[in-house]
C-alpha cells in the first residue's frame, strides 16, 4: 500500500461521515467537532484528491458521482474496521484477567479472599499465575502481579498491598527448645526453599555462612512449604504475615528478623488497564487490611 497517497485520516472520516449522515450539522456531532470543521476537512480532501465529491450549488450539499463512489469505499472500509475493532475488544473483555504472584503469597493470601471476591464479582473470571519469577504486566498478557520487595521497581507502577519484614523462622520441635541459634548453627539443619529460589543460601551468605545448608535444602512449591515448616521438616526464609498466628501460638520459633521497608505490592504496567483488572485492582486494595 502507497501510503503517501491516502488521504488524511481525518479528511476520510468528516466525509464519510457527512455522507452517512447527509448533514453537515450532523456530521459534527457525530464526530463532536463544528460543522466549520467538517467543511474545512471536505475541502481539504477534494484538494488532496484532485476531485469534487460534492455539489455545492443548491441549498444543501450532496454527492458527486465521484463521491458517491468515494462514499461507498469509505463506508465499506470504515464499517471493517469498526467490526474488527469490536471483536477484538470483545475478546479482551471476555479474557480472564491474569494474575502473576507467587505461589505462597496464593495459598496463604489471596485464595481464602477469593470466595468474597467471586460473590462479589462473579463475572469476572480469574488466572492465577503461581511462579517466583518476577513478570512485569503487559497488554494481552499478565494483566496485574504481585511482587515482594520496596517497590522501586522502573518502567512499572506499584502499590503496596501488605508490609511484612522477612523472618527465619522454624517449627519448635525442630529446634529442640532452643531459640538462640547463630546463622553458622542453622546452616547444620535442613532448609526449606520456595522453588525457583535461592532465598536460603542468599541468607546465609549475608550472615558469613558461605557454603549454604549444610544438612540439605528441599525445594517445593511454595503452597506446600508452609506446611513442610509447620511439620518440622527444616527452616525457612518468609515473609512474617504468612506465620504470625503459628509464631503466636508457639508452633513456630522466629529466630531472625530482617526490618526493612518492604511488602507486597501490586504491580500493573504503564497502560490503561482493562475494566476487569480495575475492578480486581480494586478489590485487592480494599482487602489491604481485611483478616
Amino acid at each position: 500500500m502507497d501510503w503517501m497517497k491516502i488521504p488524511p485520516l481525518a479528511s476520510l472520516r468528516a466525509f464519510s461521515a457527512f455522507a452517512e449522515a447527509e448533514n453537515i450539522v450532523q456530521a459534527g456531532a457525530a464526530l463532536n467537532v463544528s460543522h466549520a470543521a467538517i467543511s474545512q476537512q471536505l475541502r481539504v480532501l477534494e484538494k488532496h484528491l484532485g476531485v469534487s465529491l460534492l455539489d455545492r450549488s443548491g441549498k444543501s450539499m450532496i454527492l458527486t458521482p465521484e463521491g458517491e463512489k468515494l462514499a461507498r469505499a469509505t463506508h465499506l472500509g470504515f464499517g471493517t474496521i469498526e467490526a474488527a475493532v469490536a471483536a477484538l475488544m470483545q475478546t479482551d473483555q471476555d479474557r480472564p484477567v491474569h494474575v502473576s504472584l507467587t505461589p505462597s503469597f496464593a495459598a496463604s493470601w489471596l485464595m481464602p479472599r477469593l470466595p468474597a471476591f467471586q460473590a462479589e464479582f462473579p463475572d469476572i473470571p480469574l488466572a492465577l499465575d503461581p511462579t517466583p519469577k518476577l513478570v512485569n504486566p503487559s497488554p494481552g498478557g499478565v494483566d496485574v502481579a504481585i511482587r515482594y520487595g520496596g517497590g522501586d521497581w522502573s518502567g512499572i507502577a506499584s502499590d503496596l498491598l501488605l508490609s511484612s519484614p522477612i523472618v527465619i523462622v522454624a517449627a519448635r520441635t525442630l529446634l529442640g527448645g532452643r531459640s538462640d541459634w547463630t546463622p553458622q548453627e542453622l546452616s547444620q539443619l535442613p532448609w526449606l526453599e520456595e522453588l525457583g529460589t535461592t532465598e536460603a543460601t542468599t541468607w546465609l551468605a549475608r550472615h558469613g555462612v558461605e557454603h549454604g545448608p549444610r544438612a540439605g535444602r528441599i525445594a517445593l512449591p511454595g503452597n506446600l512449604l508452609l506446611d513442610a515448616l509447620r511439620a518440622g521438616q527444616g527452616v525457612t526464609v518468609t515473609a512474617r504475615h504468612f506465620v504470625e498466628a503459628d509464631i503466636a501460638s508457639g508452633q513456630l520459633v522466629e529466630l531472625f528478623c530482617e526490618p526493612q521497608n518492604s511488602g507486597y505490592h501490586i504491580v500493573t504496567g504503564d497502560f490503561p488497564l482493562r475494566p476487569a483488572t480495575k475492578i480486581f485492582v480494586r478489590w485487592l486494595r480494599s482487602q489491604s487490611g481485611a483478616l
